[in-house]
């Protein structure tokens, strides 16, 4: 793999998180909790994660804005999270955009998304969906994207001028290409690469064509992020399909680079996960690389 056109300018990551369980209540973070998670045992992530510790992580990879994902925060108090969030940014200068927690499916939800949007570095909400878990659940049941009090509450989205940003695996995704053609005005922002699982031909065949029915949604883009296997070591190697097809498919200027830090830290270090990226998209050329590592994540999440 060329090391020849490394990218060596400014960096936006567009997906991280930072947390302190033992202030707030992150019920996935407590000390028993045990959640099914895809990288297996994340009990070294329980812990407090700020943005000190986010730039110790991230000393020498040129990282110059963030954007906040929402982390499962208690849900009886979405608005706690974004004050707290705020507030971390006013200290420390990150994060420098916040993706806010909204459960469209409640009954306060026009309420949450109004209190979230007034907070100024708002600039998109997550709920994720649930639903099948593998493969073969498909067609035996369906995500909240199909439940018609969800959709009453993403339709809030236009309304309130913010983008939803969605974490669903591949097997999903023509559930969401559904909901991206019924609200056309409301961009969604793919998580993780579309969750591509393992790397055998078969699964990735079956992401890649997922990801390129997905693609012919104008209102689409992706963060390639959170692509961590568990028991497997996170290398270019492993992962330049991945990277690439994103990229083929949905152009640089609708794929933007996430570090999901502090969970990909049971994955690999920081340094590993840019310089990794910066190994395959090498052959790209100077302004692909620009939109990947900054342009379009600014754009999208409208970074000053």
């Amino acid at each position: 793999m060329s090391d020849t056109h490394l990218w060596d300018g400014a960096i936006v990551d567009a997906h991280q998180h930072f947390w302190d369980p033992t202030v707030n209540n992150h019920p996935w973070l407590a000390p028993e909790a045990a959640i099914p998670f895809r990288y297996g045992d994340y009990s070294a992530i329980k812990r407090r994660y700020l943005p000190d510790d986010y730039r110790e992580d991230a000393a020498g990879s040129k990282i110059v804005q963030t954007v906040y994902v929402e982390t499962e925060w208690d849900p009886a108090d979405p608005i706690g999270e974004t004050r707290y969030a705020t507030g971390l940014a006013d200290r420390y200068g990150l994060p420098n955009a916040i993706v806010a927690q909204a459960w469209l499916d409640r009954a306060d939800a026009a309420d949450v998304i109004a209190a979230q949007t007034a907070f100024p570095l708002v600039r998109s909400v997550r709920h994720k969906p649930g639903g099948p878990a593998t493969p073969a659940e498909v067609g035996r049941r369906t995500t909240l994207m199909s439940d018609p009090l969800w959709r009453r509450g993403y339709a809030l989205l236009g309304r309130f001028g913010v983008h939803f940003d969605l974490q669903t695996p591949w097997w999903n995704l023509p559930e969401a290409a559904r909901l991206a053609r019924d609200f056309p005005a409301t961009l969604i922002i793919l998580n993780h690469a579309g969750l591509p699982g393992g790397r055998d031909p078969d699964t990735i065949g079956r992401w890649r064509q997922a990801m390129a029915d997905f693609s012919r949604c104008p209102n689409v883009v992706v963060k390639v992020s959170g692509m961590g296997e568990p028991g497997q070591a996170w290398t270019a190697e492993r992962n330049a399909t991945v990277v690439r097809s994103i990229i083929d498919l949905f152009g640089p200027d609708r794929t933007m680079f996430g570090s999901n830090f502090p969970v990909d830290s049971l994955c690999a270090g920081f340094a590993e996960i840019v310089t990794g990226m910066q190994r395959i998209l090498a052959g790209y050329e100077r302004d692909a690389q620009a939109a990947f590592f900054g342009g379009t994540a600014r754009r999208v999440y409208r970074l000053g």
